[in-house]
C-alpha cells in the first residue's frame, strides 16, 4: 500500500481525494481525516468536563474465532482481517480493551458511516419526550413541500423504522443512478464540470417514485435518515448540531468534540457524515447499558431505550433487504438500531455502517464494543459475518 498523504506534494498515487476517499486503500487514512476532504461542523464537548472511564486491560490473546473456512483465528489476526483502524471495548464501565491503527492516536475522529443514524435515533427520542416531535406525525405536515414526493404520507415512525416506502437503490457499488446524485448532493462525490450545484434538501424533489404503501417491509434508504434530520432542523428551529451538542454530547461529558459532514448549503449528513472517536462512541453505548442516564441525569428518556429494546417488526426486516447480511438471526429494526434477540431473554443492540463501523450494545451483559474500520467493499458478507461470530464469541469468554 502506497503511504498516504506523507510528501508535500504526494505524488498523485499518494493522493486522498474527494474522487477516491472512501475506496481502499485511500480509506484507511480518510476516514480519520474526514474534515479535510468534505466541509464539516464541529459538535463541541465541554473541555472542562469530560467522562473519565476507569481501566482495566484484560488481555483477550486467547479469545479465538473460527472462520468461514474452519480455521482458527487469534485476535489479532482478527482485527487484521477486519481491516481496523480502532477498537475501545468497555465491561461494567471500565476500558478492558483500547487499541488504534492506521495513524490513529485515541483523540481522532473516526467517521461512523451509518452509526450515525442510530445516535440521530437517540436524540430524535429526546426530542419526542420533549414534544417537538411526535412519531405519528406526517413528514408532510412539518415539510409541505414534500407533497409532490414519495414521502407523502410517510410518517416520522416509519422514517425511524426504514419502513417508508420510496423508490431508491442503495447499492453502494453503483456508477449511476440516484444514489450518484444523493452523494453529489451531500458533497462527497465531486461534481463534474458543467453540472450545476445540487444541496441535499433540493435531492428530495427526485424521490418522486414509491413502491406501495408505507409502513411495510424494511427497505433501507440512508435518504430517509438525513429527510429525519431537515425534519429535526425544522420543527426545533435549531441546528442539527447544536441539538446534538446542546441535548447528548455535552450532556454525557464527551472526551473530545464530533463532527458532521454538510452539504455545501450547510444540511447536515446525518445518515453518514458523523465523526467521533472510539472512546466518545464506546460512552454512547454505555449510556444506553445505563438506561439513558448519566451522572444522574437523565439524557435519553428509559422508556425510549425499552423500546429500541423490545420492538420492531421481525416480519418486516424478514421480508426486507438487509437480512441477507444476517441470516438465520433474530433480527429486527428499530429507531435506528438494529437489535439481535440471542436467546430467551437477552439482546444485543448495534449500529452499523459500511466498510466495518460498529457499536455493539449487550445491555444484560454491562458489554459495549466499538469498532472503526477501513474494509475495502461497503458491505461484506463475509466481514459481517466474522464480526458477529466474534463478537458472540467474546460475549461468552469475558
Amino acid at each position: 500500500m502506497p503511504e498516504l498523504m506523507k510528501n508535500f506534494p504526494n505524488h498523485p498515487d499518494q493522493q486522498v481525494t474527494l474522487s477516491n476517499w472512501r475506496t481502499a486503500p485511500f480509506n484507511s487514512w480518510a476516514f480519520h481525516h474526514v474534515g479535510e476532504i468534505v466541509p464539516t461542523a464541529t459538535i463541541s464537548n465541554d473541555p472542562t468536563s469530560i467522562q473519565t472511564p476507569s481501566i482495566k486491560k484484560q488481555n483477550l490473546n486467547d479469545i479465538k474465532v473460527m472462520t468461514p473456512n474452519n480455521q482458527s483465528m487469534s485476535y489479532h489476526e482478527f482485527l487484521q482481517a477486519t481491516h481496523t483502524n480502532a477498537i475501545v471495548i468497555l465491561k461494567s464501565g471500565v476500558i478492558v480493551e483500547e487499541k488504534y491503527f492506521s495513524g490513529m492516536i485515541q483523540n481522532s475522529q473516526h467517521i461512523l458511516m451509518s452509526v450515525s443514524k442510530s445516535l440521530l435515533g437517540l436524540l430524535i427520542g429526546i426530542l419526542i419526550d420533549q414534544k417537538c416531535l411526535q412519531p405519528d406525525q406526517l413528514v408532510t405536515s412539518i415539510i409541505p413541500e414534500l407533497e409532490a414526493t414519495a414521502y407523502k404520507g410517510a410518517s416520522i415512525r416509519q422514517l425511524l423504522d426504514m419502513r417508508a416506502s420510496v423508490s431508491f437503490d442503495e447499492d453502494y457499488l453503483a456508477t449511476q443512478g440516484r444514489i450518484i446524485d444523493y452523494r453529489k448532493a451531500t458533497n462527497w462525490n465531486p461534481i463534474p464540470n458543467g453540472e450545476p450545484e445540487t444541496d441535499l434538501r433540493s435531492f428530495y424533489n427526485l424521490l418522486t417514485e414509491s413502491k406501495g404503501p408505507h409502513g411495510q417491509q424494511f427497505h433501507y434508504v440512508s435518504p430517509n435518515t438525513d429527510l429525519l434530520g431537515w425534519l429535526i432542523e425544522r420543527a426545533s428551529g435549531c441546528r442539527y448540531v447544536d441539538l446534538m451538542e446542546e441535548l447528548l454530547w455535552q450532556p454525557i461529558h464527551a472526551t473530545y468534540p464530533a463532527s458532521i459532514t454538510v452539504d455545501r448549503l450547510g444540511a447536515p449528513r446525518v445518515a453518514g457524515g458523523m465523526s467521533t472517536t472510539a472512546r466518545d462512541l464506546a460512552l454512547i453505548g454505555q449510556l444506553i447499558i445505563d438506561h439513558g442516564s448519566y451522572n444522574n441525569k437523565q439524557i435519553i428518556p428509559s422508556e425510549w431505550i425499552s423500546d429500541i429494546t423490545n420492538n420492531g417488526s421481525k416480519q418486516a426486516w424478514d421480508k426486507g433487504d438487509f437480512a441477507q447480511y444476517f441470516p438465520s438471526m433474530d433480527m429486527r429494526y428499530r429507531s435506528k438500531w438494529y437489535v439481535e434477540k440471542n436467546d430467551a431473554n437477552t439482546k444485543t443492540i448495534f449500529g452499523v455502517g459500511v466498510h466495518g463501523q460498529n457499536l455493539f450494545v449487550d445491555i444484560d451483559k454491562e458489554l459495549v464494543i466499538a469498532k472503526f474500520s477501513a474494509q475495502p467493499l461497503p458491505l461484506d458478507k463475509a466481514m459481517i459475518k466474522l464480526t458477529s461470530h466474534w463478537v458472540n464469541v467474546l460475549r461468552d469468554n469475558i
